[in-house]
């Protein structure tokens, strides 16, 4: 048995629409990339039935199907797709360093670029109801699924400014939105306040919380309870979402890459280069404004191709250091 450890061009880590799209340019760059999907092959997308809103899908598309789709592009262009978990890093500060992954707490690679594609998880309440009716009327993200409850009544729960700007957005196409905040003011800027108190077919709640979503297979009615009062309250709607913020999956990297006060990694500029030379970060693990498949994507290119420029400038000066 040898104790060889693997040594490859590029390491993708974590898979959804910024991996594979990352796959699929970094494959077709002959970087021979290899991809670790994570404890969630396909990212968010694979907990949403209906993506209706990436382009070159007229009718819509199952969001595990376009995973699949997905990979099976990254693999006919050549990407090693691998089932498991990048626990722990060892990044070089150094140009044309090497980097180090230890995938599931075993087995190490080493890697010339590393493609951060781990992305961001959706806080949930975290009641059983919630978790069923997920994909059934419940929802994390108002932009992506609220086309689907046109003329509806649905309720949305959360204070900050990305409630306040999911809930407006709802306003446009839905019947009747009515929000929940816990506590006995936003959390929201003033602007974004004004946004939502000025919104007709909004109705804030606050000092209230979920008690229950009610349906058996679909989302149906909620009950709501208020926290000061203790009295209970039932309203019927068709959809469910929730706006209590995200977690970036950036755990494994923290004293390592420059991260912002909530855990995103940043990138310079418009590229998606990190601290740290030959480690590249794209998606929603990067992204805490639009967090939209096709703006994953599109980072998941830009991440492949600041990849192959950065190993071509690392040969390139090899090559002069060996003329000089």
């Amino acid at each position: 048995m040898s104790d060889k450890v693997e040594r490859i061009k590029c390491l993708i880590i974590g898979s959804g629409p910024a991996g594979y799209t990352a796959a699929i340019y970094a494959s077709r760059a002959d970087l021979k990339p290899v991809m670790y999907t994570g404890m969630e092959p396909g990212g968010q997308l694979t907990t949403t039935t209906e993506v209706d809103n990436f382009p070159g899908y007229p009718d819509g598309i199952d969001g595990p199907k376009m995973m699949m789709d997905l990979q099976k592009q990254a693999e006919r262009f050549g990407t090693d797709v691998r089932i498991g978990m990048v626990t722990e890093v060892e990044f070089s500060k150094e140009v044309g360093g090497v980097h180090r992954a230890r995938v599931d707490n075993a087995t190490w690679v080493e890697a010339e670029t590393v493609i951060i594609s781990t992305g961001a998880t959706a806080k949930y309440l975290g009641l059983p109801s919630e978790q069923k009716l997920r994909g059934g009327g419940v929802s994390a993200c108002a932009v992506c699924d609220g086309f689907f409850y046109k003329n509806q009544d649905v309720a949305i729960v959360g204070g900050g400014d990305t409630a306040a700007e999911e809930a407006t957005y709802l306003s446009n196409i839905c019947n009747k939105v009515t929000m929940l905040v816990r506590k006995d003011e936003m959390r929201a800027s003033k602007a974004m306040q004004h946004r939502v108190t000025s919104t007709k077919n909004i109705d804030l709640r606050y000092n209230t919380e979920v008690d229950e979503i009610l349906g058996d297979q679909v989302v149906e009615g909620l009950r709501m309870v208020n926290n000061q009062t203790g009295e209970k309250d039932e309203i019927k709607i068709t959809g469910f979402f929730v706006a209590i913020g995200h977690k970036p999956n950036t755990e494994v990297f923290k004293g390592q890459l420059d991260m912002d006060n909530t855990g995103y990694l940043i990138t310079t500029g418009k590229s998606t280069k990190t601290n740290l030379p030959g480690v590249f970060a794209s998606g929603d693990v990067q992204d805490k404004e639009y967090r939209q498949a096709v703006t994953a994507a599109g980072t998941g290119c830009m991440a492949a191709l600041d990849a192959e420029r950065y190993l071509a400038e690392v040969e390139s000066r090899e090559e002069e250091e060996v003329t000089a």
